[in-house]
């Protein structure tokens, strides 16, 4: 079933007329990830290399917060590095990144979510964590543990260079949270 749903999605053009360009459906991580971390889309450069976070979201990430190896990061067995949507969404008029389409998010991503057999699920960004937890703080969702699906759920601030006044008002995140959360993630991991 999961690797039906997989070639699935990975065939799906749905969006190319309202992209404008060939959409390229970014898949990675297996039925039994431990982990299952979604953030909002894939990148311009992601669409490009067809592996999550090989942009400068990704380093910080993996390197600077998680503390782990691109060798960790991308087995299979320990994360499925999904998003709201599984392709580059593209620019707006003004240049910056288009919403991820929420009806890959209904046709595909829910699906996945309910074949996977994960232990924790980590959410990146405010709008990944708004799909999850629609009536609660941002804030206040990234310093808990939050339950979905009756699992962990762990919000993260997104990555991006952009996001670094979020990090400079909230310094507890750099100094007490993601030690909390990296140690999770160390003790899942293999």
């Amino acid at each position: 079933m999961f690797e039906n749903l997989k070639m699935e999605v990975e065939k799906c053009k749905y969006c190319k007329e309202k992209f404008g360009f060939e959409p390229h459906p970014v898949f990675w991580g297996n039925q039994n990830s431990k982990i299952v971390q979604i953030s909002q889309a894939p990148s311009n450069n992601v669409h490009s290399t067809m592996k999550p976070f090989t942009d400068m979201s990704g380093k910080t990430l993996k390197y600077e917060w998680y503390q782990i190896t691109d060798e960790k990061f991308y087995n299979k067995t320990n994360f499925f590095l999904g998003a709201l949507a599984h392709c580059y969404p593209g620019k707006d008029k003004n240049g910056n990144d288009r919403k991820p389409p929420k009806c890959c998010f209904e046709k595909w991503i829910k699906k996945e979510l309910e074949i996977i057999d994960n232990e924790i699920y980590i959410l990146i960004g405010a709008k990944a964590a708004n799909m999850f937890f629609p009536d609660e703080k941002f804030e206040n969702l990234v310093f808990k543990d939050n339950i979905f699906n009756g699992k962990t759920a762990i919000v993260l601030p997104h990555p991006s260079p952009l996001n670094k006044k979020w990090l400079k008002d909230h310094k507890e995140f750099m100094e007490k949270r993601i030690i909390e959360v990296r140690n999770t993630i160390k003790s899942i991991i293999v």
